[in-house]
């Protein structure tokens, strides 16, 4: 099998501007832990798009590596590898409409996509879209209302992009003015209450309808000027207890467009956990669940190709990932 992996920061999608410090150690180590997994993997073929400027990150030795420079587009690069493959893996920010687009792409070749189709991305990408899916299905969430038709009652609210990928642009909010003034922005930014509370997110496997926990994680988050920064996570940091079990079956009935590997973010208070957001491809979470658990993510989705993953972990340890 013929297999083209497109993270999009070090793949590229950025060749034409400054690279995004906020997630490019994010995609690297995504990168590389997904690298090291189809490692042990055979017979695999694997075609990697990177960046000019990052490919001395990478061992290359046993890679097919096309190499992206300022002068290429990177979509038409994508497009033409997609007709040399058998299968793709793309991971890419939800923003833009940038992963349901690559999505797309694969599937309009009809080649064999590794991670969840656009429809699902353009579903759960949108985090208005997911709030009112996970209502309708009585799932415990975080009132989320459209940044233009919110109204400030007191107490700390948080505004995000709707499509958004990680910490960025979301700002707290705690006084009417800065309220008025961030949700005249437009309807591509949220509202919800900012609530206190453990955040935790899941690793999980998805197929028609159903889902497998692969890890539980907690995740590190300091505030500057009322900005959330993400400085590490604790991946398998606690057990599966049945309350995520259950969970995680819920949404897998309320999503049954999501396939392949999902990361779902929480909220824990005393009272209940709620469901943040979903993230529609690899997360960062992902870089450390082989040396966490022993599990190889590529070889358990290549599974559910075929049928259920055979999710055996052979380690059971917590592994930090400091971002910052």
């Amino acid at each position: 099998m013929k297999i083209l992996i497109f993270e999009y920061i070090t793949g590229g999608g950025f060749n034409r501007q400054e690279l995004p410090t906020g997630l490019i150690k994010e995609g690297r180590l995504m990168l590389q832990a997904l690298l090291a997994n189809f490692a042990e993997l055979e017979p695999i073929e694997l075609t990697v798009m990177l960046d000019s400027r990052l490919a001395s990150h990478f061992d290359t030795e046993y890679l097919d590596t096309v190499i992206i420079s300022p002068e290429q587009n990177p979509h038409e690069v994508f497009n033409r590898l997609i007709a040399e493959c058998d299968a793709v893996w793309p991971i890419a920010p939800e923003f833009d409409g940038i992963l349901q687009n690559l999505c797309l792409a694969v599937a309009a070749q009809a080649k064999v996509l590794l991670a969840p189709p656009a429809g699902a991305v353009a579903l759960t990408g949108n985090k208005y879209f997911t709030y009112q899916r996970l209502i309708e299905n009585n799932i415990a969430t975080v009132l989320t209302q459209l940044s233009d038709q919110a109204e400030f009652t007191a107490g700390e609210w948080i505004i995000k992009p709707i499509d958004g990928a990680g910490c960025g642009d979301s700002f707290i909010l705690t006084n009417p003015e800065d309220f008025a003034d961030h949700a005249i922005r437009s309807a591509q930014f949220i509202i919800q209450p900012h609530l206190n509370g453990d955040k935790t997110s899941l690793s999980c496997l998805f197929k028609n309808g159903e889902c497998w926990i692969v890890s539980v994680n907690k995740q590190g988050f300091k505030i500057i000027e009322r900005q959330y920064q993400l400085t590490e996570i604790i991946v398998n940091s606690q057990p599966i207890s049945e309350n995520y079990q259950k969970l995680a079956g819920q949404i897998a009935q309320a999503f049954p467009e999501l396939w392949g590997y999902v990361g779902i973010d929480l909220i824990e208070t005393a009272e209940e956990i709620r469901v943040l957001e979903i993230n529609p491809r690899l997360t960062t979470s992902f870089a450390a669940i082989q040396a966490a658990l022993g599990l190889n993510i590529a070889q358990l989705t290549l599974q559910l190709l075929y049928g259920q993953p055979v999710i055996k972990p052979t380690i059971n340890q917590a592994i930090t990932l400091n971002l910052h």
